[in-house]
């Protein structure tokens, strides 16, 4: 499966931090009955890495993933992104930031149900400032490359789970983001449409995109370059990803991720 070197906990010198925090917390509630879901978590992500956050449920990964996406506000914290502090920022400020540098992918797609899945990819583009004629060049390169282009016009509801994940990739990429989000990409997937959209994320990392990934399986993270383990909210570990000899390379070969 995967093998950790000793805890690293950044990138390396020469690979520019695109995310930083320093103290990130969060606390639901107040007094006696409030709940501290992050706390102080210190992490950088440097540009072009793919890293995996890991952990048991509750550990915090996926208040971790909205607060560094501004879905959630933080309790206490720094965040950075590309060279600025952000954790300040208005809803509104938040939502240009994420319009165009983040991407999202989430567990259960969150595609609009109303739309077609032409429209879904294109909106992303469309808010970030593109022209209806680059929006619709974009929508096409990205259902092409993820093999669904025949689906442009068709409703996600009509899509399989596999399909409807791919749709979600491209709505992600569609405002060329520097940063990817990505909640349990897999989790309401079966094996096979798993292994489809992790073959897609690998290459959309080689292609260069910045990837901060949740996931709760340990095969889906040998993919990344590093994985950050939290436990209670904070981060138990932060380690490179060893790739494994070749008769160990259960990840690859259980996922069918080569060539």
């Amino acid at each position: 499966m995967i093998t950790l070197l000793a805890p690293g906990g950044r990138p390396p010198d020469d690979t520019p931090a695109l995310l930083r925090t320093k103290g990130l917390a969060k606390v639901y509630g107040s007094g006696p009955l409030s709940l501290e879901a992050v706390r102080g978590v210190d992490i950088e992500v440097g540009i072009g890495e793919f890293v995996a956050i890991m952990g048991p449920s509750g550990s915090g990964k996926s208040t971790l993933l909205h607060l560094l996406g501004g879905l959630e506000p933080a309790t206490r914290g720094e965040i950075w992104l590309r060279g600025q502090r952000v954790d300040g920022l208005s809803q509104s400020a938040w939502a240009m930031l994420r319009r165009r540098h983040v991407g999202f992918m989430f567990q259960f797609f969150n595609l609009l149900s109303t739309m077609t899945v032409a429209d879904n990819v294109e909106l992303p583009a469309l808010l970030a400032g593109a022209t209806p004629r680059q929006a619709r060049r974009r929508r096409e390169e990205l259902l092409a490359d993820l093999g669904i282009a025949a689906k442009s016009d068709a409703a996600p509801s009509r899509l399989s789970g596999g399909e409807q994940q791919r749709v979600a990739l491209a709505r992600a990429l569609a405002n060329e983001p520097g940063l990817l989000l990505a909640d349990e990409p897999t989790g309401n997937l079966d094996s096979t449409s798993a292994r489809d959209v992790l073959r897609l994320l690998r290459r959309t990392h080689e292609a260069g995109q910045t990837i901060l990934m949740v996931t709760h399986d340990a095969k889906v993270a040998g993919l990344a370059d590093r994985v950050i383990c939290l436990f209670d909210g904070m981060v138990a570990d932060d380690a490179k990803v060893i790739p494994a000899p070749r008769q160990s390379t259960a990840v690859s070969d259980f996922l069918e991720l080569r060539g």
